[in-house]
């Protein structure tokens, strides 16, 4: 699949500040909504958030790293990989949304969690903005990232972002629907 880059990067951008003005919504709720669950093994908003928080803790400076250190220049488009595109497409939320499994290192179920795992997220996604800024300056399919699960497989720098940014989605809109059902 190719992109052209600045229409991927301006995308990316957009549903990232939505997600932030999203975040900014629950903090103004009360601890108790927040860490309400529809049944006991299901999350909270919170833990919505504090997923994503740390997977943010790894990718945010995987790709500070890698950018950091390229030399490249920005090209029109990105072609995406087959793994990455693979990946980013099943972190797209689709109706209805599919659960999916999360690696036990990254569930956040029962843990004490207050107002400041939504800080921690805003925080996150403001360092999130800034990289796909200064990505308009990188060649987004030469740089290379490690992903969570192994840092043996690497996808490009464009699928990266990608799919963190639909992850992030994805669970945005878990959030949203946890607060209509209760």
């Amino acid at each position: 699949m190719t992109l052209n880059t600045e229409i991927l990067l301006e995308d990316l951008i957009s549903r990232t500040q939505t997600n932030i003005k999203e975040a900014e919504k629950y903090s103004k709720l009360s601890i108790e909504t927040l860490n309400s669950k529809v049944d006991p093994n299901s999350w909270s908003v919170l833990e919505c958030l504090e997923h994503l928080n740390l997977y943010g803790d790894f990718y945010l400076p995987e790709i500070k790293k890698r950018m950091e250190i390229s030399t490249t220049i920005p090209r029109e488009n990105f072609k995406s990989g087959f793994l990455g595109n693979y990946f980013a497409m099943a972190m797209v939320p689709k109706k209805p949304l599919k659960k999916m499994k999360t690696f036990k290192d990254k569930n956040p179920i029962g843990s004490e969690l207050d107002q400041t795992t939504i800080s921690r997220f805003i925080k996150q996604q403001e360092v999130l903005l800034q990289l796909l800024e200064k990505a308009k300056t990188v060649d987004l399919s030469k740089i290379k990232t490690a992903i969570s699960i192994s840092k043996l497989i690497k996808l490009k720098l464009g699928d990266t972002f990608r799919v963190v940014v639909y992850h992030n989605d994805r669970h945005i809109l878990q959030a949203n629907k946890i607060l209509v059902l209760k």
